[in-house]
């Protein structure tokens, strides 16, 4: 293939120019220069009611700009892991006598963007919003992107106006951390629009007040919705009256654009359209740079893995196949290869050093040989391969590069006796079907999953998948997972309080799951994106989110 003075192939040199050209039609408003404009990877608009879609992209730039929660996470340090910090609320506390009630103090003075008082109310009305299927204001299409991240809260109820009481169904230590994902939505502005909404019903007239919430959101967060078109772009404006001075946003605006093929976003950062992008192009990496933009990458909690189908007659039932899948990858090629070094190589969910890694025993690296070994004790070999079906999406939210990434690991898969088939489908669509499960229609005949996942609480990283009572419906066991020593510790570590013996049955959790080859563990994300030379004063932390509010915009 010819190549360009830079190396570059002309394919790619064609490719590159042709995504320039699609992004030409963007407005070319003029952009006031504090506006900061980004290329997000999802193709869509996020949510913007109050509990995003798009997976944890939608909380980042819908969710945690609008909105604040309970409590939320220290995003201020690229050196130290996020942890979490009090947020709408100051304090919280178990209750010694029943570890399944918890009394939370709320912030004083604190007011959404219509100008309402936030206070214990509020925080009422935004649970049973997801919880209280009687409520005026329930919302069946929030449900699943809450409940489904903090499954054991149970109601809400006001002591007084800066004091609620929280149950839980059982003991669950994890619930603090879990209400990083409620966002609190302004009641009084929602009943403004229910009031003033057409409807044969009252379930009508909610379903109309949360539309037309959408086109004109209020949350308490730093950032407020100054316009709206959907599937095309949201613009934020930053909140004057932000109840921490601190964290008040130091730019006007920004503009949140779709954009979710990667080589259509690095066209429009080169290109002067967007000031950011998530996920540039691995293979302009070196062009970026040689432009002057800035790549930011950190280590973030953050895995890409395939989540294996548990059910009957599940190709991935024998442990020799998804300990052989395991060994047969060699991450360290796909890093420095496809990825341009854009990786870290995954050997679980959590790396040595990490006090939630414990000591497994099943040691995941690359060994094509122990691999090919593995396959023919379950009776596979080169002229009887085993048809594996994998379902992913050509984008998203922490997907790196799903497409080229599965691509590989079909090839290499290949050398280990595997036939893989890969099912395609859009993001948004990929994310539902993993709430429904390797069971539903929408699985399409695969038996595992490609959905990234954050790890930054102990649910997330590993409860929701691990747990048999966390199947579908419920929360994201895909698969359907059902291993008892899993649930035992799983209860263990919920109903531990003790932070270091809470952490000693987590890393105990962990090892299990690493031993019993859970997923096939392929990377963790380093959350890539690429700057203009005109923002100053962003840090990347070790965190899937982001804090947007420091960042300035040099003329």
């Amino acid at each position: 293939m010819r190549t360009d003075k830079s190396g570059k192939s002309r394919a790619q040199t064609a490719l590159l120019l042709l995504a320039m050209a699609s992004v030409a039609a963007l407005p070319q408003a003029a952009f006031a220069q504090t506006t900061l404009r980004i290329g997000m990877t999802a193709a869509d608009i996020p949510r913007t009611l109050g509990q995003p879609d798009q997976g944890f992209e939608g909380n980042r730039f819908t969710g945690l700009t609008m909105y604040d929660a309970l409590t939320m996470w220290d995003l201020s340090s690229a050196d130290k892991p996020s942890v979490m910090i009090p947020g709408l609320a100051t304090e919280w506390k178990v209750d010694d006598a029943d570890k399944k009630k918890w009394i939370f103090k709320l912030r004083p003075g604190v007011i959404f963007h219509d100008g309402a008082p936030f206070n214990a109310d509020a925080v009422v009305w935004n649970v049973e919003k997801v919880l209280k299927q009687d409520a005026p204001q329930f919302d069946p299409s929030q449900v699943g992107v809450t409940a489904s991240r903090m499954p054991t809260l149970a109601s809400a109820r006001k002591i007084d106006d800066l004091t609620v009481e929280l149950t839980t169904k059982e003991p669950d230590s994890f619930l603090p951390i879990n209400l990083t994902n409620l966002f609190m939505a302004s009641p009084s502005k929602w009943q403004k629009l229910f009031d003033a909404a057409e409807g044969a019903d009252p379930k009508a007239k909610s379903q109309a007040a949360w539309a037309a919430f959408a086109k004109d959101a209020s949350g308490t967060g730093p950032w407020k919705m100054a316009s709206f078109t959907p599937r095309e772009r949201l613009e934020l404006a930053k909140n004057e009256n932000y109840w921490d001075k601190t964290r008040i946003p130091k730019v006007d605006k920004m503009l949140l654009l779709p954009m979710p093929e990667a080589n259509a976003r690095t066209a429009a950062l080169l290109s002067g359209q967007v000031d950011w992008i998530e996920a540039p192009a691995p293979d302009a990496v070196k062009e970026i740079t040689q432009r002057g933009f800035a790549i930011r990458t950190n280590e973030e909690p953050h895995v890409w893995p395939w989540q294996f189908s548990r059910i009957e007659g599940s190709p991935w039932n024998d442990i020799r196949v998804r300990k052989a899948a395991n060994l047969c990858i060699d991450r360290e090629g796909l890093k420095d290869g496809l990825l341009a070094g854009l990786m870290v190589p995954a050997t679980g969910t959590f790396e040595p050093g990490h006090p939630w890694r414990g000591k497994p025993t099943f040691e995941i690296k690359y060994d094509k040989p122990a691999a090919q070994k593995l396959m023919q004790e379950a009776g596979f070999g080169p002229t009887k391969k085993l048809s594996v079906k994998i379902q992913t999406s050509a984008s998203g939210s922490g997907q790196m590069l799903p497409l080229p990434m599965n691509e590989y690991l079909q090839q290499a898969l290949a050398e280990c006796y595997f036939d893989v088939q890969l099912d395609v489908i859009e993001w948004n669509t990929l994310f539902t079907n993993w709430r429904r499960g390797a069971k539903d229609p929408t699985a399409n005949g695969a038996n595992a999953t490609n959905v990234t996942y954050a790890a930054m609480d102990p649910f997330f990283a590993m409860v929701r998948f691990l747990q048999s009572s966390m199947a579908p419906p419920v929360s994201n066991n895909w698969g359907f997972i059902n291993n008892p020593k899993f649930d035992e510790l799983v209860t263990k570590a919920r109903q531990t309080f003790d932070p270091a013996a809470r952490d000693a049955a987590l890393a105990e959790l962990h090892a299990a799951s690493v031993d019993d080859a859970a997923f096939l563990y392929v990377a963790h994300d380093v959350a890539p994106r690429a700057l203009s030379p005109k923002i100053k004063g962003f840090v990347q932390p070790k965190s899937w989110f982001v804090d947007f509010s420091p960042i300035t915009m040099a003329p």
